[in-house]
């Protein structure tokens, strides 16, 4: 037998089942309070909580002016009579519709919510267990944890739709539909909980909770487990285009690409000292070929926590700068946000509440050379203090481009539930860490005059792009079956709002250069690169290299040779005429790039994108557009 729940809510304002208080729909039923607001072009943000009231952060959504949507709250007598089409029976109370532009939002009276185009075409929906087989699974819940809540959101399935994005995961999946996600951040995962849909709209999980996204062919699920509401976002349009414009007007669009981002980047793990740098630089130079950036990768300091140079390897840094740019080539150096306890900042940083806690046990949370704790960039005290060591020690030095690498962060185990940050637990928080980390470097560097820059980035969240997020996949594996996963991981994140993205040129991890297989892959990933946002060599070649002392930098070992002299002549000359085909594009990466930083489209685009009236175009991962 079917039962249908009586609803015993008042009509007295405050209490009121839906109600409308300024240009916000709100819904209350027991303890759950609903408020849907028009946040944006075509677009709703939906918040859901059982505490007294929302948190009032925005997290990834950026202010927006305030609209006046269309509100109709209808009582169950004119419902019943078919405002919406149709005729029900067992209306037990009130709904509401409410209108944004070409979205329609409907609280139906069970409280499910519906979203449809202006012209009555169903978007999308929460999971409904009246019209099914399967009573009492429930559409959306927060069931209590202690202090905070699990949270579930439910919506239907529907046949033939296909999904796009959610950032950065090494499964080689085109459609996402039938995929289950980890909403976590790792080394070469990343979590961009925004998802594309072929039937027209476009839905932002806005909640950096730890927690999983499920594309069922039952139903769509997304989890949080531990967060104090739901928070998501609805936008809708004609094409991909459409809707991907109006999500980057959300989020925002990244700045200006500066010019030394858009030729070719020379990079390895690690150039030990200055002068080695400055041979390879140089050696690049002398032969004519155009070198826009080269990189000063990991352990150039003396401690992690101390953000500058060891002076017994980089004896003359600004000098170094200072010879760079005379050829042509900005400096960018690694940046890691880990403090060694042997670090003469660590006790400060510690005492004073910079440092992520755990929850238990010492507080260390990476294990490298030395055991290390995170800055807490959660803390706009710690991000303050970071960033004044950075423009002490190498903004002074006039470099200007950044690498904040191990930006997940980079946890030795990634046991989520034993860290503690300013804003709260990691498994509440845990997914913004990238992004705030982010925004030091860009705020910082926008007060130093730096209105066009570029940070190269190994995780982000959604809005990081608005900060000058340059992605890269990680430390992936030197072979081709990862080679074709980059593609697939490319083209998601574009569909991700993360228009400035890119790989290590022939994967990270076990490539020898003397090796002819690797060699083969070197090519044709540099081949691919030639048409990627930013094209960039980077890896840890074999066979390695021991350090070079006990002390300081000095501790860190090396890889092999990594330039394009070092894997054979006929290599040579392949690399080297792409790298002259990627300088005859600049002019075209340029408008590119104007393009991505006006309207916040990407760069690397998937067929569809274009060609959105082509049913095959859908279903091609191999091919793509550059612009």
């Amino acid at each position: 037998m079917w039962f249908i729940p009586a609803y015993n809510i008042g009509r007295g304002k405050g209490n009121h089942m839906i109600y409308r208080e300024n240009n916000k729909l709100i819904r209350i039923y027991e303890d759950e309070k609903l408020q849907i607001e028009a946040w944006g072009k075509n677009s709703f943000r939906v918040r859901i909580t059982r505490l007294s009231d929302f948190t009032g952060e925005d997290w990834a959504l950026l202010p927006q002016e305030e609209l006046t949507p269309e509100i109709r709250i209808m009582k169950k007598e004119e419902y019943r009579a078919g405002f919406l089409g149709e005729a029900l029976g067992n209306i037990i109370d009130d709904t509401a519709e409410m209108r944004n532009g070409e979205l329609k939002v409907i609280i139906r009276a069970n409280g499910k919510l519906e979203f449809e185009t202006a012209d009555g075409k169903k978007l999308l929906s929460e999971y409904d267990d009246e019209n099914i087989d399967v009573p009492g699974i429930r559409s959306r819940e927060l069931r209590s944890r202690t202090g905070d809540f699990y949270a579930s959101c439910k919506f239907m399935a529907y046949p033939g739709e296909k999904l796009y994005g959610m950032g950065q995961y090494q499964n080689g999946i085109f459609d996402l539909k039938g995929s289950f996600l980890e909403l976590a951040q790792r080394n070469t995962q990343i979590t961009v909980p925004f998802v594309y849909s072929s039937r027209g709209y476009g839905f932002l999980w806005n909640n950096p909770a730890i927690g999983r996204a499920s594309f069922g062919t039952a139903m769509t699920e997304w989890e949080a487990y531990n967060t104090k509401e739901m928070d998501f976002w609805v936008t809708a349009g004609n094409s991909p285009r459409e809707v991907i414009s109006q999500y980057m007007e959300t989020t925002g669009p990244p700045p200006m690409m500066p010019e030394y981002g858009m030729g070719f980047w020379q990079c390895k793990l690690r150039y030990q000292n200055q002068e080695e740098l400055l041979n390879v630089a140089r050696e690049y130079h002398r032969r004519g070929i155009p070198l826009s950036a080269i990189v000063v990768d990991f352990f150039h300091w003396t401690l992690e926590g101390t953000w500058d140079f060891d002076e017994q390897y980089w004896p003359d840094p600004e000098a170094m700068v200072q010879e760079l740019k005379e050829m042509g080539t900005e400096l960018v150096i690694s940046v890691w946000p880990t403090v060694s306890v042997h670090a003469p900042l660590y006790k400060e940083m510690k005492e004073r509440g910079l440092l992520v806690r755990t929850e238990g046990g010492v507080n260390i949370s990476m294990l490298m050379i030395d055991p290390t704790s995170f800055v807490d960039v959660m803390n706009p005290k710690a991000r303050e203090f970071m960033w004044a060591q950075i423009k002490k020690n190498y903004v002074s030095r006039g470099i200007r481009a950044f690498w904040l690498d191990v930006a997940e962060p980079g946890y030795t185990r990634r046991d989520y539930e034993c860290y503690r940050y300013y804003k709260g637990s990691s498994m509440e928080v845990g997914n913004l860490y990238p992004a705030l980390y982010m925004k030091m470097m860009y705020e910082g560097l926008l007060k130093e005059g730096e209105s066009e820059q570029v940070t190269l980035v190994r995780s982000a969240w959604a809005g990081s792009q608005r900060y000058g997020a340059l992605v890269w996949s990680g430390d992936i594996l030197s072979t081709f079956e990862t080679f074709r996963k980059q593609v697939v991981c490319g083209l998601q994140m574009a569909m991700s709002g993360i228009p400035w993205w890119n790989t290590d040129i022939g994967g990270f991890r076990n490539g020898n250069i003397n090796d002819p297989k690797f060699r083969e892959l070197l090519i044709r990933w540099f081949q691919y690169a030639a048409f990627c946002p930013v094209m960039r060599l980077h890896g840890h070649r074999q066979p390695e290299k021991p350090p070079v002392s006990t002390e300081g930098g000095g501790r860190c070992g090396s890889g092999a040779e990594n330039e394009i002299w070092s894997f054979g002549k006929e290599n040579y000359e392949i690399m080297k005429r792409y790298i002259l085909l990627r300088e005859k594009l600049r002019p075209y990466t340029r408008n590119i790039m104007e393009e991505s930083h006006h309207a916040g489209t990407p760069l690397i685009r998937p067929l569809f994108y274009e060609f959105p009236e082509d049913e095959t175009a859908w279903e091609i991962s191999s091919e793509y557009l550059y612009g």
